[in-house]
């Protein structure tokens, strides 16, 4: 029969483990990990996949009682040890943490007493767990989405947005956040966070941008959708109504940035994370993909003019390591594809651009009137 010491610890106060990334012990099995977590959980669950639908077949056939006890029995001697092992490696690497599981009852309380009895450590445990977390973060984001004041970079592709962006404090970098470049040929190597991730690290980011002393933040021009992932409404509403400040530069720049984002960077993603020859084929792979998808809107003859260059440029790359040939699809699709379709956007919020300037004149404006500066 399980044993609960009283006076083990929890905590309630929220908002400072998400404003502090307090280190998050998840004792949740895998599959509820992958579904959604937090930006600082690590997972170390007390009952792995199977076992926990054993124990969940046996609550609903035979009850609780002898769920606990099934429980018990699976997570015994070595497993015990095991799992306990990893436990005490957290807490000690992270003093200051907490754990918790989906609601804050049995695997929490569980695993924080077989703590205290192993090491006697009262490591504090989250009042309700993730799923009061999560309502949390959801609460919050309706909150104070209606009170914090986004400022908007706008700007045609291949300005180089994004690092100008980065380079600016307070910023929220929403494609960072939702680990895609938010056009269609912004896939990363590895996959975007789950929808449940994206708005969890959202929340915080905000959170954090709230409490951080400036009203106003910078932020990228974005539709709702971020690749396969799209904002919350309750925050998508007040920031489609931010000002916007237009980037510009010349066509050179953009070839130029544009060439050393979506062919150096990430072709090194791919290449990292397939090693040489693999990497580079699914990084042109995923090029090619990513052209066929626009098919269409760019129209038959120019869709066969590009692709042509394309596969050209990646013929060259491949077989002499010479990129200068991806300058040329990269000018066509910038030119034919994306300012079109950057003008046609732009229109239809040009009562909210208050200002149109390069690099400087945008630090200056934004230093001026909004104290974002840069890092």
């Amino acid at each position: 029969m399980l044993h609960f010491d009283p006076d083990l610890p929890e905590v309630d106060d929220l908002l400072q483990l998400f404003l502090n990334d307090t280190p998050l012990m998840d004792v949740r099995a895998p599959i509820e990990f992958n579904e959604g977590a937090f930006p600082s959980a690590e997972n170390i669950p007390l009952i792995n996949d199977e076992e926990r639908h054993v124990i969940g077949k046996t609550y609903k056939d035979l009850g609780q009682d002898e769920a606990i006890k099934l429980g018990i029995e699976l997570v015994s001697g070595s497993t015990k040890s095991e799992r306990l092992s990893q436990w005490q490696q957290f807490t000690q690497a992270h003093p200051k943490g907490v754990l918790y599981c989906f609601r804050g009852g049995m695997r929490s309380k569980v695993t924080q007493q077989w703590l205290f009895e192993e090491t006697g450590v009262r490591y504090p445990r989250v009042k309700g767990g993730y799923k009061v977390l999560r309502r949390y973060l959801i609460d919050q984001l309706e909150a104070i989405s209606p009170k914090v004041k986004p400022v908007v970079i706008g700007g045609r592709t291949g300005v180089g947005k994004t690092k100008f962006l980065q380079s600016l404090t307070p910023n929220l970098d929403l494609e960072g956040l939702a680990w895609h470049r938010g056009s269609a040929f912004g896939s990363h190597a590895t996959p975007q966070p789950t929808q449940i991730e994206f708005e969890n690290k959202l929340s915080i980011a905000v959170l954090k941008l709230f409490h951080g002393g400036n009203p106003y933040f910078i932020a990228e021009d974005e539709s709702r959708n971020i690749g396969h992932r799209h904002m919350p409404m309750s925050f998508f509403e007040p920031f489609s109504l931010a000002p916007v400040l237009v980037l510009d530069e010349s066509e050179d720049h953009r070839i130029n940035i544009t060439h050393q984002e979506y062919i150096i960077e990430a072709l090194g993603e791919f290449v990292e994370l397939h090693g040489e020859e693999a990497g580079f084929d699914a990084w042109a792979a995923s090029l090619t993909d990513s052209l066929f998808r626009i098919r269409k809107r760019l129209g038959g003859v120019n869709y066969e003019r590009v692709s042509k260059e394309l596969q050209d440029a990646l013929k060259l790359h491949k077989s002499h390591n010479d990129t200068s040939a991806h300058r040329a699809w990269i000018k066509s699709l910038l030119i034919d594809y994306y300012d079109s379709m950057y003008e046609y956007q732009l229109s239809k919020k040009a009562d909210r651009v208050i200002f149109t300037g390069n690099r400087d004149d945008v630090l200056e404006k934004l230093y001026t009137d909004y104290k974002i500066v840069s890092i």
